[in-house]
């Protein structure tokens, strides 16, 4: 069910930026004290995630931005300071990072014992992994007053570890398709963790989130959507930038692409149809994925009038798809909006790629980081939208039993129909909605 996940994540993805919507009476919303806190651990550790394993294959390769992904990884870890001081103060925030940031040097072990076929340096640097787990596992239970359980939080925090190694050892050893499914893997489990963390912070202090949860429907719509819509912007960063280094792995993160192409597909031909299914996919590949490798082409190739028309496609998919969501929405996400909302992000995408192929590597993970919260920030619209669309569904205590099977596995029980929809409706980029922080260079 992970393709699920992931097909409900880049809809959930939109949703952290409307007004706050208070909770009254029992009517379902998608942005609660609880539900916020969830998507801010979403955004932070999923970014972790795809920034370490970027950064494992850039030091191996001594690629030339290396040292701008480092930068931003380990401003990652200190970004997450603030939303531990806000809930348990500032010197447990501190602890915090220490740990946090810390665990972050182990990566060049890995690197240095792959790179020098090192034996010795590799257990060293798996000593270290196994340190960080205990630490943290036990901070995060101390932290949490037992609601998250010590064993249960080193369990989850050592299969994260072997998460980022496993696609780093894939890519050393040039299997490649293997790699990229274990990014997918390990992408989405990032986003089990803060549902179980978040729902153990509610736990501890159900006052300070105003006796709201971390794990509802809605909360959960929100969170699919969040994974979903990241991981579309992850991919399609890597994906340009490897076509442009013309890499050996460029095909096999095309692939990933496709796979993820292939749970919104799933996700529409359970709401639409499948001529719904297929016309998406249709607009989804041709205007924007296949818009994406002809911008590629055009850098390449030092062809303006290419590169013009590859952006005037990539204008037109944000037209197509803005009117699609508004459409499946009943106007609830309005079209002027979501188009405007779509096309922001594709902008992003390309002043990634721009700044890339200029060389000016920290300006191009500076766009990275902003692009990627962004992501965040279009969920909490389109859920928005669709919670006033069907809002029976997200009062439900119990999901639906059954939904769409796209074969992955890994999702927490229970995806309902509308959830799909939600999906369905979000694609990549829904409503507008400005991302609340900026990065640092």
């Amino acid at each position: 069910m992970q393709n699920i996940k992931r097909i409900l994540i880049t809809l959930l993805a939109f949703m952290m930026l409307m007004p706050s919507i208070a909770m009254a009476d029992s009517h379902a919303t998608v942005k609660t004290p609880a539900s916020d806190l969830r998507a801010t651990l979403d955004q932070l550790l999923s970014e972790h995630f795809v920034l370490a394993t970027t950064y494992l294959m850039k030091a191996y390769d001594e690629a030339p931005d290396q040292d701008a992904v480092w930068e931003k990884l380990d401003q990652n870890a200190q970004d997450m300071t603030p939303a531990i001081a806000s809930i348990y103060g500032d010197e447990a925030a501190q602890q915090f990072e220490d740990i946090f940031r810390g665990h972050n040097d182990y990566v060049d072990g890995f690197v240095e014992a792959a790179k020098n076929d090192d034996a010795e340096a590799r257990q060293m640097a798996e000593a270290e992994v196994e340190e960080f787990v205990n630490e943290f596992g036990g901070f995060l239970a101390t932290a949490t007053e037992g609601n998250l359980p010590e064993d249960a939080a080193k369990q989850v925090l050592e299969a994260h570890e072997q998460d980022v190694v496993k696609v780093f050892d894939h890519y050393v050893n040039e299997e490649y398709q293997e790699a990229y499914q274990a990014f997918r893997e390990g992408f989405n489990r990032m986003f089990d963790i803060s549902k179980a963390l978040s729902s153990a912070i509610v736990t501890q202090m159900p006052e300070k989130f105003e006796q709201t949860k971390a794990d509802t429907p809605a909360a959960d719509l929100r969170s699919n959507l969040n994974a979903l819509a990241s991981e579309h912007f992850a991919l399609a960063v890597l994906e340009m930038q490897k076509g442009y280094d013309q890499a050996a792995d460029y095909d096999f993160v095309t692939w990933a692409e496709n796979e993820h192409t292939s749970d919104f597909k799933a996700a529409i031909a359970s709401l639409y149809g499948e001529e719904g299914a297929v016309q998406f996919e249709k607009v989804w590949q041709q205007d924007h994925i296949t818009a994406q490798s002809e911008i590629v082409t055009a850098a390449l190739e030092e062809d303006e009038e290419a590169r013009q028309m590859a952006e005037e496609n990539l204008m037109m998919f944000a037209e197509d798809f803005g009117a699609f969501l508004a459409t499946a929405t009943e106007g609830n996400l309005p079209e002027d909006a979501a188009k405007e909302a779509v096309w922001q992000h594709e902008e992003q995408v390309l002043n990634t790629f721009d700044a890339y192929v200029d060389g000016d590597y920290t300006k191009a993970y500076d766009h990275f980081r902003e692009g990627y919260g962004f992501m965040f920030g279009i969920g909490e619209t389109l859920g928005d939208a669709i919670v006033k669309q069907m809002p029976d569904q997200f009062e439900q205590d119990m999901m639906p039993e059954q939904m769409p099977d796209t074969g992955m596995g890994g999702m927490s029980d229970g995806i309902t129909t509308w959830m799909w929809a939600a999906f369905g409706v979000l694609a990549v980029v829904a409503a507008g909605a400005l991302y609340r922080k900026q990065t640092n260079s």
